[in-house]
């Protein structure tokens, strides 16, 4: 019952932008101004705040990225081994199988378990999520002479430009340099940070409603990767791995069990393979209101 209670707040959240997509009493425009103000200046106050008073500890720890990346990856080159020897090509598959809604839902649902000092663990992974899987990607799909549309090198190394990571990297100046912001400051942060988890969810499920849900054994392969191999993938190797605090470890399980984020879109063709992923982003988004509680209660 905790992890529903938990849980159930960031899902109602994400029905309420749907319903507010779907029904287009938040516009197009209007939505696209809610979600610029939310990455742009909200979630980065988040970070900011988030990080700047967190014990750092074992967040600078590598096993966390050890635990993490190894199943992602893993995900990442099964799934498209199958799809390469299918279709003959480089798809993004295997990102969709391996990236986590770790800003928008992740975020949200750690901050709700753990506070600041779960979220310290959720920052270290962004702080490369993106980068890592990203360029994983785009070497792949450049071997497999992937498509011209895929993001180019300079749009990667753009992700460590962009409002997030400058707001997580603030974040650790202020923290291990000890820096004392003055008080009516942070409490402007505070304000603006406190606007960011309820704008997220809905921006989310705004985003939604762009999508159909429809299935074809690919795309529940896709969801059932993500949502149950991944996190035990994590959970397996987290376990052998000494020196991981228990809290840590949990992080890195629900991170894993997260949905899909939707900007794997970026990398998927046009065609099949953009509505697979797109389709694969709902499903996987609607099961993790199930999934979710049940690696909550599992890990205690």
């Amino acid at each position: 019952m905790a992890a529903i209670l938990a849980i159930l707040p960031i899902f109602t959240l994400i029905v309420i932008g749907y319903v507010l997509g779907w029904r287009q009493w938040l516009t197009p425009s209007s939505a696209g101004g809610l979600s610029w103000v939310t990455f742009k200046l909200f979630l980065p106050c988040l970070l900011l705040t988030g990080i700047a008073r967190a014990p750092l500890g074992d967040a600078l720890s590598p096993l966390l990225l050890v635990v993490y990346f190894i199943p992602a990856l893993l995900l990442f080159a099964g799934f498209n081994l199958v799809m390469r020897r299918r279709t003959g090509e480089a798809s993004t598959i295997g990102l969709a199988a391996s990236y986590s809604n770790n800003v928008l839902i992740g975020i949200p649902l750690v901050t709700a378990l753990f506070g600041h000092e779960g979220l310290v663990y959720l920052f270290a992974l962004l702080a490369v999520h993106s980068l890592i899987l990203f360029s994983t990607q785009s070497l792949y799909a450049a071997l497999g002479q992937g498509r011209e549309q895929r993001p180019s090198v300079l749009s990667l190394l753009k992700t460590l430009a962009n409002p997030i990571v400058v707001g997580l990297l603030l974040g650790v100046v202020i923290n291990v340099s000890g820096l004392g912001l003055p008080k009516p400051l942070w409490q402007l942060l505070d304000w603006l940070a406190r606007a960011g988890l309820p704008c997220a969810l809905i921006v989310v499920g705004v985003g939604l409603t762009r999508y159909r849900l429809r299935t074809s054994p690919t795309i529940w392969a896709i969801c059932i990767g993500k949502l149950a191999i991944f996190p035990i993938l994590v959970l397996a190797l987290g376990s052998l791995m000494p020196g991981l605090s228990p809290m840590a470890l949990h992080v890195l399980v629900l991170a894993a069990a997260n949905p899909i984020g939707v900007n794997v879109l970026a990398f998927a063709g046009p065609g099949q393979e953009q509505h697979t992923v797109g389709a694969s982003i709902f499903l996987s988004t609607l099961l993790a209101a199930g999934t979710l509680p049940l690696w909550m209660l599992l890990m205690g």
